[in-house]
């Protein structure tokens, strides 16, 4: 039950049977946590909407070098593609395994555009470049879309991953438009400067990236809100069901597949004029596999999911790659692990743990959890020694058997440094099983409770 307040009035119960309205207060108020709205305004909402502006806007001027800012305008890009990528994956249950294809496209044609645009043979503002993205992605999510989405499940991403191979083998085969190896380069510098704006220094590609960012955001959140994005989570859930009272299944496939190649391309467009290079990996198998990855460990069942996972991806692929060697293979076991513990990805365990804490029973936990972080530590240290020192033995051999691995020396010939490392890991991994079949009853005793107590609330 939802309780409303006005500014000059008492709180009024709403009628039995009132839908809770949307957002992460409806979803709280449909678990039966109390939640507030002021009319005529939702502030809940509002203040969402208004911190993630506040974040965008402040996030260069905290993390102020120049790395920062290219690092938050890659994540910016990451955010819109993971976004357009879960329009099918979480929204939709369509499962693309070459969707960078529609990004890629409205790169290059994005960057064709800017360097006519230096030659001043088109007019366009550079600040528009990203339609020409869209527009491009949208094209082709028509074309391509009109032949994938005829079908569904495990057929729907066969036939997506032979698109994506084959637009990538022509990547190479067709080096008038694609630039070959090479690819495609530009200059986003554009005279003349419109306000004083040239976007040549970072800080303005980054605000460029930033209102494209929350601007996308609001439309394909507006989106799942409209008709059509309601009808595709039908379809995700029970396509026989909405088949049988009259709608086309396979149309509301293709429109949401083309909203997404908008959005895919309007981001390729933004990636254009950041890295000022389209190459043929914007349109690899690579590059769709990371959006299908991130969005997963974001969050795909969840709509601020895939803003976590661009934020992750641009800190593995860019971050975590200058570490490590390994960093694919730390990537990997990470995926493992959210499949095997937490399949409903970091948004998702956000969420429940906001259940418990409104319902009052996240504190009970917390020692739980630090129990579960310090086992977990242990045991990453040790695995992380062992694969350190397998791949140094592989690839830097001419520097000799000894190295660091987090401040440590080790010896990757010694038997002490793998005898040691081996037993960090056994000690850590059993640890953290029986840490975690504890904190599991203490969490399904307290699921259990909240069930009860919703009962009550029902009854009463």
């Amino acid at each position: 039950m939802t309780e409303r307040t006005t500014p000059d009035a008492a709180p009024d119960r709403p009628a039995q049977g009132r839908r809770p309205r949307g957002g992460v207060g409806g979803a709280f108020a449909a678990r039966g946590a109390v939640t507030y709205h002021f009319r005529p305004y939702d502030v809940g909402r509002w203040a969402v909407w208004g911190g993630y502006a506040l974040l965008l806007l402040v996030a260069p001027l905290v993390f102020s070098s120049s790395l920062s800012q290219t690092l938050l305008s890659q994540m910016g890009i990451a955010i819109i593609a993971c976004l357009a990528y879960d329009m099918l994956l979480g929204q939709g249950g369509m499962l693309s395994f070459g969707h960078a294809v529609y990004s890629g496209l409205g790169s290059f044609l994005a960057i064709h555009a800017l360097n006519h645009i230096g030659d001043g043979s088109l007019h366009l503002p550079v600040s528009l470049l990203p339609l020409v993205g869209g527009a491009t992605g949208l094209a082709f999510a028509a074309l391509f879309g009109f032949v994938t989405t005829r079908k569904s499940g495990t057929t729907f991403a066969m036939i997506t991953l032979g698109i994506g191979e084959l637009v990538a083998s022509m990547s190479l085969m067709l080096p008038e438009f694609f630039g070959g190896e090479a690819g495609v380069s530009s200059n986003r510098v554009v005279p003349p400067a419109t306000l004083g704006i040239t976007f040549g220094p970072q800080i303005q590609v980054y605000y460029l990236i930033a209102t494209w960012c929350f601007i996308c955001t609001a439309l394909m959140f507006a989106f799942t809100r409209t008709p059509l994005g309601r009808m595709l989570n039908a379809v995700r859930d029970n396509p026989e069901r909405v088949g049988f009272i009259g709608y086309d299944t396979q149309r509301v496939r293709w429109l949401a597949f083309m909203i997404s190649g908008l959005f895919m391309g309007i981001a390729g467009g933004l990636g254009a004029i950041h890295f000022e290079l389209a190459t043929a990996e914007v349109v690899g198998a690579q590059r769709s596999g990371a959006y299908l990855l991130f969005t997963y460990l974001g969050g795909s069942a969840v709509f601020f999911g895939p803003i976590i996972g661009g934020v992750l991806m641009v800190l593995a692929t860019v971050v975590l790659s200058e570490l490590t060697k390994a960093w694919l293979l730390y990537l990997g076991l990470a995926f493992m692990l959210m499949v095997m513990y937490a399949p409903g990805g970091v948004a998702g365990v956000v969420l429940a743990n906001m259940r418990l804490w409104a319902f009052g029973k996240l504190r009970a936990l917390l020692p739980g959890y630090l129990a579960l972080l310090a086992a977990g530590a242990v045991a990453f240290l040790g695995a992380g020694a062992m694969i350190e020192m397998l791949y140094h033995l592989q690839l830097n051999q001419a520097l000799g058997p000894v190295m660091k691995f987090c401040g440590v020396t080790l010896d990757a010939k010694g038997v002490a440094a793998w005898a040691g490392a081996a037993g960090l890991f056994a000690v850590g991994g059993v640890a953290f099983e029986g840490v975690r079949r504890r904190v599991l009853a203490r969490w399904n005793a307290a699921q259990g409770d909240i069930e009860r107590e919703l009962r009550r609330r029902g009854a009463a």
